[in-house]
């Protein structure tokens, strides 16, 4: 018993961490290894409801994830199960009760629900011990059900889940929903900001700037994890650039639709006015009341940066847009290299990829193999090159994102065909 105290303790010290984290993708990561780490569980899914389906937004496996290179992700695949009582997720979100299977292969046949060992077969690891928990609000909503598989003892062997285990988990579910339905609310307000840009702009949809934010966030992980950086503070950076880079074109709403839709090239003094949707994004958080206000100012103010000093909006004064170094023709001098802020280089990076591998309205998607050519060749003109090669370590994650936020519009001609 004095061991379960301990658990429910470190259950309750962790409201706080949650509740810290705004971003709702890097609250979900989260609260699918503090439930692992509490529990001592080598594997878990953390599943939303999406209406009549859960939908896994992350998976996490020790023993897989030891077999991989250092600084890799385990792969997983995106996929959705109905909300009913067949499987075992399903019925944990359908009755909101918990399920506890001591070996998932033993399921007594006349269980309602059952498990499909596919994902067993493809991996090669094996399921045995499983415990699914609803999130449910106080009014008895299913936000989504956390899954945790194969309990582990000191000695590294797989034990079932305990009663006390689902006494443990399901107060930490109840904490964790609180923290859920907050992020729930953030995400919701910067999608309906982006919904106002969508509205000027068409190419600047929920989906694409939830796969900019994604890419963003792996690779600030990657180098900052191969910088060494503390990992607190990575957590901390992580859940602000996600939320920043979802924002990188909200200065689009200051642009003129005569300009931003006009079918075929922009003259020069509309491209002018295109490129001040970077200070002009910039300026709403010009009054900084938190890190997210000054990581949003930085990226929407320097994501069209070249890294050789051919971008834009250059030494600017983000406030005024009025420019503080000059070239020949008095124009702003662009930043060049590491003038330009870190999240603004890795937010180009990721802007300029999901642009080129997207259906947009003016053109299709490229082919991924010329896109990654492309990418590869702008390492030292228009990127950072270090970022470049941390672009294409991460890139199988990169992949997983883009699979779990696909774009919902096909392509039709007759739009601008200049990047913006």
């Amino acid at each position: 018993m004095a061991a379960d105290a301990e658990k429910l303790r470190d259950i309750i010290s962790l409201d706080s961490e949650l509740n810290k984290l705004q971003d709702l993708d890097v609250l979900l990561e989260r609260i699918l290894r503090e439930a692992r780490r509490v529990l001592n569980a080598d594997a878990g899914s953390i599943y939303i409801n999406d209406g009549e389906n859960l939908t896994i937004n992350y998976a996490q496996n020790d023993t897989l994830q030891a077999q991989l290179p250092p600084g890799e992700k385990l792969i997983y695949s995106v996929f959705t199960i109905p909300i009913n009582k067949k499987s075992i997720s399903g019925y944990a979100a359908a009755t909101g009760k918990p399920v506890n299977i001591p070996d998932v292969y033993q399921i007594p046949e006349s269980a309602p629900y059952g498990f499909n060992p596919h994902y067993d077969r493809v991996s090669g690891y094996k399921s045995t011990s499983m415990l699914a928990i609803p999130l449910s609000t106080n009014r008895g909503d299913i936000l989504g059900v956390i899954q945790v598989i194969n309990k582990q003892d000191e000695n590294g062997n797989v034990i079932p889940f305990d009663a006390e285990d689902e006494i443990v988990v399901t107060h930490f579910a109840a904490n964790a929903t609180v923290a859920l339905q907050r992020a729930q609310m953030t995400r919701a307000i910067l999608l309906r900001m982006i919904k106002m840009a969508e509205l000027r702009d068409p190419k600047e949809t929920g989906p694409h700037v939830n796969r900019v934010a994604g890419y963003a966030v792996e690779i600030y992980e990657r180098w900052a994890a191969d910088k060494g950086l503390d990992q607190h503070e990575i957590e901390r950076t992580k859940d602000n650039l996600r939320m920043a880079a979802m924002l990188h074109d909200v200065g689009k709403v200051a642009i003129s639709d005569v300009i931003l839709k006009k079918p075929g090239r922009f003259n020069e003094e509309e491209f002018e006015v295109m490129k001040s949707h970077t200070f002009q994004g910039s300026r709403l958080f010009v009054n900084k009341q938190s890190e997210f206000d000054e990581l949003a100012q930085l990226v929407a103010l320097n994501h069209h940066e070249n890294w050789d000093g051919t971008g834009y909006p250059g030494h600017i004064d983000p406030e005024t847009g009025e420019a503080l170094k000059t070239d020949d023709n008095g124009r702003p001098l662009g930043k060049r290299g590491e003038e330009i802020p870190l999240f603004g280089r890795i937010v180009a990076i990721a802007d300029v990829y999901d642009a080129l591998m997207s259906n947009r309205v003016y053109k299709t998607a490229w082919a991924e193999e010329d896109t990654l050519n492309t990418m590869r060749s702008m390492a030292g003109t228009k990127f950072d090159p270090e970022l470049v090669e941390v672009f294409f370590k991460v890139l199988p994650t990169i992949k997983t994102i883009a699979n779990k936020y696909k774009d919902n519009h096909e392509p039709v001609p007759g739009n601008n065909t200049q990047s913006s």
